[in-house]
């Protein structure tokens, strides 16, 4: 198989070239190799390549700088995708993307599921939302996979931040009421990687839309609290600093964050027989990775 992995420098696209490599050549582009938000460049590749499959690992991720560059975050997050679909559709090639919690508004807190009508607070979430329309306007095969709270030893995210203010500060304040599944780039990697050898060259396979993200919940002061006290075990730290429970008014932010990101991935255990280890699991192993 020949795997197009856009995003590849990317803190998922860097797991997603490891678990992949097995199924084959795997082509991997940065964003120097390939920017998303050039349409003539993205239709060039995957001509020049005809790829059997295309992963898109590339986002615009810089959530709250959207708010103020929401046309630059919607040319990578909204537009681009529907391109790749269409040059999947024509190559007959699968495609999987990559989507977010933040496509919903966060209201109740009962689990979301695939069925539920999408009503994103931010700039980001809109265009990450527009890019599940344009791929589902194509059609194809295509599998579009929301996860949440995404982590790993690569790239910028909340558990690197956690661990480098630990070493900074002796109190921090943590916002907790938001609630969702923190996601292991590994886990969500290796689950692509089963996926994609099951649906890829099946005209059969399932296809559309679907919620992968870690077992469990927590709030962003609950996952704190866990990393410190994982971390100190592992000897990473010295010692956990005090952590305040804080509200999202105590800290506002330019792009406003879903109070409830809990996402039901019932559908893709349903289909595909996977579900991924609690977020706990995932944070010590990742954890454990950072030592080696």
């Amino acid at each position: 198989m020949k795997i197009l992995l856009t995003g590849a420098g990317g803190q998922l696209g860097r797991e997603l070239k490891r678990s992949l490599a097995p199924l084959g050549e795997v082509i991997a582009r940065d964003r120097a190799g390939l920017d998303l938000a050039n349409p003539d460049a993205l239709r060039a590749a995957a001509r020049d390549l005809a790829p059997n499959l295309i992963v898109n690992a590339a986002a615009w991720t810089a959530v709250d700088q959207a708010e103020t560059e929401e046309t630059a975050a919607h040319a990578i997050n909204g537009i681009a995708p529907g391109l790749l679909a269409e040059e999947a559709k024509r190559l007959g090639a699968q495609l999987i993307h990559y989507s977010t919690d933040y496509v919903f508004d966060g209201s109740g807190n009962a689990p979301w599921t695939e069925a539920d009508v999408a009503g994103p607070l931010s700039a980001y979430g809109r265009s990450k939302l527009a890019g599940e329309q344009a791929i589902t306007a194509v059609g194809g095969r295509h599998l579009i996979l929301r996860t949440s709270w995404v982590f790993g030893l690569h790239g910028a995210n909340f558990m690197k931040t956690m661990l480098r203010l630990a070493t900074e500060r002796d109190e921090l304040r943590v916002i907790g009421d938001q609630f969702g599944a923190p996601t292991w780039t590994r886990h969500l990697a290796d689950a692509t990687a089963v996926v994609a050898s099951r649906v890829a060259g099946r005209k059969d396979s399932p296809s559309g839309l679907y919620h992968l993200a870690a077992a469990g919940e927590t709030s962003w002061h609950g996952y704190a609290e866990t990393i410190f006290d994982q971390a100190v075990k592992l000897g990473l730290l010295a010692k956990a600093p005090t952590v305040r429970r804080i509200t999202s008014a105590d800290f506002p932010l330019p792009a406003p964050r879903p109070a409830n990101s809990r996402l039901d991935c019932s559908r893709f255990t349903a289909d595909f027989g996977i579900t991924l280890p609690d977020w706990r699991v995932g944070l010590a192993d990742c954890l454990a990775d950072a030592i080696h």
